[in-house]
């Protein structure tokens, strides 16, 4: 705490002083250029002016931010050996030391971050492609950008992408993502090694460190197979498990939604880490038994069931309804299941009903049906089904589209069309049979590896293990 008080704001104070002389260098790269100059490399005497001020510069950031030593691992590929440098694991900001060791090599950014000060011009400078994760032109533009630029053998300087696509906490890696592959071209893997704190607290906890190590290592130029060149999936996987194997972390087929790191059944996602688990094992930390959870959960469907539209609760009233002596535990569990300082009692109820075996799933999907069929039409249009799996299974479910066209009848989804899909359907059966089984006597879903066999390449077996992904997981 007493190096917080003394390095933090003293550390923060330089990187931002740092940064205020960077903005109007960077600014000053492109100025004068007209659109269609500006859709060029910038070269001659505007890149061997700024770029190394710039790339000083960003080196200063760090350094004041407590990178004091940055150690390096093997050697960086050239632009003609690999146009694309794949970083991984991507656990936030302040990975973007990486960039120092590449040359400052140029990156894809959301659209929106061209807006902030100071960052909008270091991407400007940066030459960075931008896309708008809202629209689906806007992503059909940047894919094509970066497929013109890793292809122009050489004229384009080289590309570093993130392939997992989002922040994690680094203890594996999720799915990578095809848009670094589309193009099959040579990729050059790099690792992130760190010991800076990987959570939404990382910036305060870095620069309150004396220093951070961080190393960047290049592996060796992966040359992808014809069929990985006209496979990206193929060749993202394979990337992604050599990674993994070096980093000595798993490689899953998780991929991230709402900030939450799922698996995909069909058209359904599965939380890795079911908030219906966790708030069980809460329950137990809280000194509930078994007789005291099934009680909580009666009284949590008396609730539900009382006649009234809102189902919502506070914490403060979730803490008095189960019955726990901490509140602060009735907090931590609405966090599970939403961002904002409420929670839907039919999730609550729904989800840890069905893993802590009190009632048999036929008796909890009738229940189910009967809450979001609140009409009392006998059927469940669209809408309704994707609440009522997202009730179920914890998280909440956008892509039901498939699961309503297999179970529904004419036009009409009824209670046992539901039943007989999730208890017969070849794909569907598993939401039941593997992760909506009781507690104490089903498997709890973990990683699924995808160093199965099925995929083959040229750099090397892979293989991989199981472990934690994420923490502080919050859902839309």
């Amino acid at each position: 705490m007493f190096f917080f008080f003394i390095l933090f704001p003293l550390r923060v104070t330089m990187a931002a002083i740092f940064f205020l002389i960077m903005w109007p260098l960077a600014r000053l790269r492109l100025a004068g250029l007209s659109e269609e100059e500006r859709s060029r490399p910038v070269t001659g005497w505007r890149r061997w002016l700024f770029h190394p001020i710039i790339l000083v510069l960003s080196r200063a950031v760090f350094f004041s931010l407590g990178f004091l030593w940055v150690k390096i691992k093997g050697r960086r590929a050239d632009l003609k050996e690999a146009p694309v440098l794949a970083v991984a694991p991507h656990s936030g900001f302040l990975d973007m030391l990486v960039l120092c060791p590449t040359q400052l090599a140029t990156v894809v950014s959301r659209s929106e971050n061209s807006s902030l000060p100071v960052i909008g011009a270091l991407l400007e400078f940066n030459q960075s492609v931008l896309v708008s994760r809202k629209d689906p032109e806007s992503r059909k533009k940047a894919v094509a950008q970066i497929t013109e630029r890793v292809t122009s053998n050489g004229y384009w300087p080289q590309m570093l992408m993130f392939p997992e696509g989002t922040t994690t906490n680094g203890s594996a890696l999720i799915k990578f993502k095809p848009g670094a592959f589309l193009a099959g071209v040579p990729i050059q893997p790099v690792l992130l090694m760190s010991c800076h704190q990987k959570s939404s607290w990382a910036l305060w906890h870095t620069t309150s460190q004396l220093y951070t190590n961080m190393t960047v290592e290049f592996l060796p130029v992966y040359n992808p197979t014809e069929e990985e060149k006209q496979d990206p999936n193929l060749y993202a996987d394979n990337v992604q498990k050599l990674m993994a194997k070096a980093l000595g972390v798993p490689a899953t087929d998780y991929v991230m939604e709402g900030g939450v790191p799922v698996s995909k059944l069909g058209s359904l996602s599965l939380p890795m880490e079911s908030p219906a688990r966790e708030t069980l094992s809460l329950l137990r930390k809280d000194g509930l038994g078994a007789s005291e959870v099934e009680a909580a959960l009666g009284r949590v469907i008396d609730r539900c069931q009382s006649g009234g539209e809102d189902f919502k609760a506070t914490a403060d009233e979730l803490a008095a309804l189960i019955g726990l002596t901490e509140t602060g535990t009735a907090v931590t569990i609405c966090g599970l299941y939403s961002k904002d300082k409420t929670v839907d009692l039919r999730q609550i109820y729904l989800s840890v009903a069905a893993l802590s075996g009190f009632v048999s799933f036929k008796s909890l999907l009738h229940t189910a049906f009967t809450l979001f069929d609140r009409e009392g039409r006998g059927s469940l249009g669209a809408v309704e089904l994707s609440d009522l799996m997202g009730a179920l299974l914890g998280v909440p479910q956008h892509h039901t589209a498939e699961l309503y066209a297999e179970a529904s009848s004419e036009g009409q989804l009824t209670e046992q069309d539901l039943l007989r899909v999730l208890t017969a359907h070849p794909t569907y059966q598993r939401v039941v049979n593997e992760y909506l089984q009781p507690e104490e006597t089903g498997p709890q879903l973990s990683y699924t590896p995808l160093a199965d066999g099925k995929p083959v390449n040229n750099n090397g077996s892979m293989q991989n293990g199981n472990g934690s992904l994420l923490s502080d997981k919050k859902h839309d």
